[in-house]
């Protein structure tokens, strides 16, 4: 098949302070979080001046693809500007009649994955006679993504002769998680492909004791979501008598808002009052490989190039228009009663 254009289809984030309170309205909206938890991460927001690094370190990758991939590229945001249904309109205006469509997640689950999909359906929803989109698949254990981990873990852990390696990924509801993948799957993808990525990266670095928890925790406190967290987990290595920690976003692919507040902010100050040494590993961030990554995958659509990946897991999440790529496939977790 061919394709007229890539569509970079990321979360957003805002730009200045005026625009912060109408983002996380655009994010947490039916999702019952409640107000004051808006009014803190607004504040870890206005901490860096009200402008999250997500759409600048966007622009950079793009430019890097744009020179790797011949094929114009486009950028729409699921929460704030420019919106996924603003940029599908002007890509329909240039002509464009099918793209591929690069989502910024490596993972399966719902926010991982199949709510990329909603973002397709709506935008294709808003825009009459839109091009046909064909979403490239998950990357976690995509050779060039582990290689760039294991890198950056290396440069962290340069200063110190023994520490313990920490993989963090963003934590979700558990009803979520356990419905992450097709149902015969038996459920968990997101948490168990986040575990395999670690896995990857731990042994590329030589290392083959370490733990994976969980950041970013939104939901309101009833609702179970995936533990332990970062800063508690702070807590517990010090207790052991662990004297450094190397902290690596696993579940991430750039340095951006819940990166640089809750690890290089609220995790880094919890080790330092402890009195642990403590480093971040980078996320891909302008790594090249990054680009040679997502150049990969567009291959593999526009040149048949076989699926280079490190696991069992199968390649999954394409999907064409936003349907599903299997029946009941990461279902949306129930939203709590208000």
């Amino acid at each position: 098949m061919s394709y007229d254009a890539l569509l970079w289809l990321s979360f957003g984030g805002p730009e200045g302070p005026d625009d912060v309170r109408p983002f996380l309205e655009n994010v947490t909206r039916g999702r019952g979080v409640p107000p004051e938890r808006l009014d803190e991460v607004e504040q870890h927001y206005r901490h860096f001046g009200g402008v999250s690094p997500i759409n600048a370190l966007n622009r950079a990758a793009i430019a890097a693809v744009a020179d790797l991939v011949d094929l114009p590229i486009y950028f729409g945001n699921r929460n704030w500007h420019p919106m996924v249904e603003d940029t599908l309109a002007e890509m329909k205006a240039a002509g464009v009649r099918r793209a591929l469509v690069f989502p910024t997640s490596a993972y399966g689950g719902y926010s991982a994955c199949r709510q990329y999909d909603e973002d397709i359906l709506r935008a294709r929803a808003a825009v009459p006679d839109a091009p046909e989109l064909v979403k490239l698949r998950q990357f976690f254990d995509h050779p060039l993504f582990v290689e760039s981990f294991a890198d950056s873990v290396r440069a962290a852990a340069a200063d110190f002769a023994e520490y313990r390696l920490v993989f963090t990924a963003h934590s979700v509801p558990s009803s979520a998680d356990l419905a992450a993948g097709p149902p015969a799957e038996g459920g968990h993808r997101y948490s168990r492909q986040v575990t395999e990525a670690s896995r990857l990266v731990a042994r590329s670095v030589g290392v083959d004791d370490y733990d994976v928890v969980w950041q970013s925790r939104s939901g309101p406190p009833q609702v179970p979501w995936l533990e332990p967290d970062i800063v508690d987990h702070v807590d517990a290595l010090h207790a052991k008598g662990v004297a450094n920690v190397v902290v690596c976003p696993i579940g991430f692919v750039s340095d951006h808002l819940e990166v640089v507040w809750d690890l290089d902010t609220e995790a880094k100050d919890r080790a330092v009052e402890l009195g642990l040494g403590f480093a971040r590993a980078a996320t891909p961030n302008d790594d090249p490989r990054f680009a040679r990554l997502v150049a990969e995958l567009v291959a593999e659509h526009l040149a048949g190039a076989p699926a280079r990946k490190l696991s069992a897991f199968p390649a999954s999440g394409c999907t064409v228009n936003g349907e599903l790529c299997a029946p009941l496939c990461c279902e949306p977790p129930k939203r709590p009663a208000r």
